[in-house]
């Protein structure tokens, strides 16, 4: 286990709160901490697991229904090596990293969960972090089977751009993973940027509406992409477990 040491400059961003610049990282963790999304380290080893009373339990038996069917996916791929961007503090890449014969790469700018991840994660040895963005994935060129985001890629605001970025960084045939983000038709994003900013001013951080971005399932379609699950199928819709979000699976051509 370690943590790759790495200049975090690259695509970080900033934000301005009383004419003072801060760093995007810093002002994320006061948000998670205020959403009481900052866990303790019993806490992270066991996630997606969590006790039944947490205010997030709801939210937590998604993420562990999503995660088992990427997990169980990814399984029969065989020895596979994966990235995940904007892992935060790890604990989906942990659960990767049990897949056999794998090796787990999760890249955050998120430094303090970074860390936590890289101490109560220590055992793992097929499992490493990087300390910066995706920009710092050009040292290892086109290595990777699998690339994930998971509620990650609402924080890129060209999903154009970010889609290309990371399949440069994929073997040919290898295939990138998106999961546990909203999509959204075009004629409702209007009313869901609505939402992020009277959600954010409700709770104290407005400027973070400039830091969430709301793309489209039609943003996929310069991409050879599939829907591996629809929230909005027949089936889906009465499933015991309701997961809201979709899973996109875009290959790299040979």
């Amino acid at each position: 286990m370690n943590i790759a040491d790495l200049n975090m400059d690259a695509g970080m961003g900033l934000i301005m709160q009383n004419g003072n610049v801060i760093p995007f990282n810093e002002k994320y963790f006061a948000l998670r901490t205020r959403e009481n999304r900052i866990y303790t380290d019993e806490e992270l080893l066991q996630l997606p697991l969590i006790s039944k009373n947490h205010m997030h339990a709801k939210e937590w038996r998604v993420r562990e229904n999503s995660c088992r069917r990427l997990v169980n996916y990814l399984k029969r791929k065989g020895p596979v090596s994966i990235v995940e961007i904007g892992c935060g503090n790890g604990w989906l890449s942990h659960q990767l990293s049990k897949i056999p014969n794998s090796a787990i790469k999760g890249i955050d700018i998120n430094e303090r969960e970074l860390k936590q991840a890289g101490l109560v994660f220590r055992e793992q040895g097929n499992l490493s972090f990087i300390n910066g963005d995706i920009y710092h994935l050009k040292a290892y060129g086109s290595s990777f089977d699998i690339i994930v985001f998971a509620a990650s890629i609402q924080y890129f605001d060209s999903f154009s751009k970010i889609i290309t970025n990371a399949l440069e960084h994929l073997r040919e045939g290898g295939e990138l993973h998106i999961i546990d983000s909203p999509f959204y038709r075009v004629n409702d994003i209007r009313e869901a940027r609505k939402r992020t900013n009277d959600y954010f001013s409700a709770i104290g951080f407005p400027e973070m509406t400039g830091h969430y971005f709301h793309h489209s399932i039609e943003d996929c379609k310069n991409f050879n992409y599939s829907i591996l699950y629809d929230p909005n199928s027949l089936l889906n819709k009465f499933s015991t477990i309701r997961n809201p979000f979709h899973w996109i699976r875009i290959r790299k051509n040979k």
